[in-house]
């Protein structure tokens, strides 16, 4: 058995690689890049050589390519710095020269034909850097500021601004490395990162994981005390806060040291939470109602009950998503629930109903189904004939062992279920405009947004991936007969 699980998930790591690997070569050079550039507002209204230059440097920062100045080419490569940023001199054409035999591509500036060089990613190249920057350790000595040449480098036991014990670091790049509090599951940490990059052109410079985990809505306050003993009601939120170079005097009224660069408090959930939050409660409503329907259907298989489950079947399968859900919003209406989430927002209990009620309808005919069709398939079993012939009563035979094998099946999806809510429902939260994850891929996509769609694909693949294994698993603990065991694997 474990040598089967741990077989597993090498093999789901690698598909993952594979995967994303394969992702990353269709993004980069399938999509022209020039495409990227056109929902930047900005951009257009650039010219000449700030144009030049803003482009190369965005086309860095995304990852497509190695982008030089000549400041950054002399103070990288010269022997004599201010000869080199002089043109045509010895040392300019000498550095120049160095940067073209590797492979750089060489070309000037319009205004003072100073050069500049870049290179661009190959395809390996490209999946390499995604892969060796992914995974981001935070350590003490994370931060290289040359103006706080004095700054301390360790691991510590503080405690934070509620007065409970943290993990925190000096040097680090985020003050609070593990610490307590601020929602499920209760312990956060900052050590260890997923970079998938930054977010362009909505959100630009932002993480892409920050754009994904960060709260929505306005800004609340929250009374809090500072390093410095100062109390007051603020949005800072202190565990997120990031080591800044530089201090206003904002920051030195409330921080002692440089960790200043703090994200804020919202009133409202993030994209992640929201879909979770819609999916989970569906989830549950679907299964409550349609595994005791499907049940029942099959042990009234033929009369009426079980008709009328068909029809509710077949209706929803046949009838489309959008049209079930304006007919079902039309209805919510009726007993004055919203048709858009945002009238009530987040703090109304009427604002989830309808859209989770639409969520639940949509999962319940393939629950009915699949049980329905696996108890009947149960019920004409040996086992079962066998038990008949003992003279167990219908019921007795149903709830002892045809439920327990036929609900076998339905166990081994449930953590795909659960774990995939996280990706959200794309027609539902487009038609009520939750501001939820299902639209977010689609959204990156329309928008040349290619580090969300990145991220993205990998989030949602590895949660895929796992589930499956997380599947398989619960099976053997619904039913110990189950046995997941790799070839020459006894244990």
């Amino acid at each position: 058995m474990k040598k089967y699980i741990l077989s597993r998930i090498l093999r789901s790591i690698v598909s993952l690689f594979v995967l994303e690997s394969v992702v990353i070569a269709m993004i980069f050079t399938l999509i022209p890049k020039t495409k990227i550039l056109d929902n930047d507002q900005g951009y257009k209204k650039m010219t000449g050589d700030t144009k030049t230059v803003y482009r190369l440097k965005t086309y860095e920062k995304l990852g497509y390519l190695e982008y030089e100045g000549l400041t950054d080419m002399c103070a990288a490569r010269a022997e004599d710095y201010a000869s080199c940023l002089v043109n045509d001199t010895d040392e300019n054409l000498r550095v120049v020269e160095s940067f073209k035999n590797d492979g750089y591509v060489i070309e000037y500036l319009k205004k003072g034909k100073k050069a500049y060089a870049y290179h661009e990613y190959s395809v390996p190249e490209l999946i390499l850097h995604f892969w060796q920057k992914l995974i981001n350790v935070d350590t003490p000595n994370s931060i290289q500021d040359e103006n706080n040449p004095d700054l301390e480098r360790k691991y510590y036991i503080g405690k934070d601004y509620n007065n409970v014990p943290a993990l925190m670091c000096s040097g680090c790049t985020y003050k609070y490395q593990i610490y307590f509090g601020e929602g499920f599951p209760w312990i956060h940490q900052n050590m260890i990162r997923l970079d998938f990059g930054v977010s362009y052109p909505t959100k630009s410079g932002v993480s892409t994981m920050e754009v994904i985990n960060e709260n929505q809505g306005s800004q609340i306050s929250v009374m809090q005390k500072f390093p410095t003993g100062i109390e007051q009601e603020s949005p800072i939120r202190q565990h997120t806060c990031r080591y800044k170079p530089e201090l206003d005097h904002l920051d030195q009224n409330k921080f002692t040291d440089h960790y200043a660069d703090c994200r804020t408090f919202f009133n409202a959930p993030s994209m992640v939470n929201t879909s979770y939050l819609f999916g989970i409660v569906s989830l549950i409503i679907a299964y409550v109602i349609a595994l005791p329907a499907g049940i029942a259907m099959a042990r009234n298989k033929g009369k009426l009950g079980d008709k009328i489950g068909v029809v509710f079947i077949n209706v929803v399968i046949a009838m489309p998503s959008l049209a079930l859900i304006y007919f079902v919003r039309q209805i919510g209406t009726k007993f004055g629930l919203p048709d858009k989430f945002p009238l009530l927002g987040f703090t109304n209990i009427k604002s989830y109903i309808v859209p989770m009620v639409i969520l639940a309808i949509l999962s319940m005919p393939s629950l009915m189904t699949w049980v329905r069709r696996y108890m009947l398939d149960q019920s004409n079993a040996d086992y079962v004939k066998f038990a008949r012939a003992k003279g167990l009563s219908q019921r007795e035979i149903f709830s002892r062992h045809i439920l327990k094998n036929a609900i076998i099946p339905i166990v081994n999806g449930i953590p795909a279920s659960v774990i995939l809510c996280i990706s959200g429902a794309l027609i539902t939260e487009s038609a009520f405009a939750i501001p939820g994850m299902g639209k977010m891929l689609p959204d990156a996509i329309n928008k040349m947004n290619n580090n969300m769609v990145l991220t993205l694909t990998f989030i949602f693949s590895a949660l895929a991936i796992f589930a499956v294994l997380l599947g398989d698993i619960l099976m053997t603990v619904v039913d110990p007969r189950i046995q997941l065991n790799s070839k020459g694997d006894d244990n």
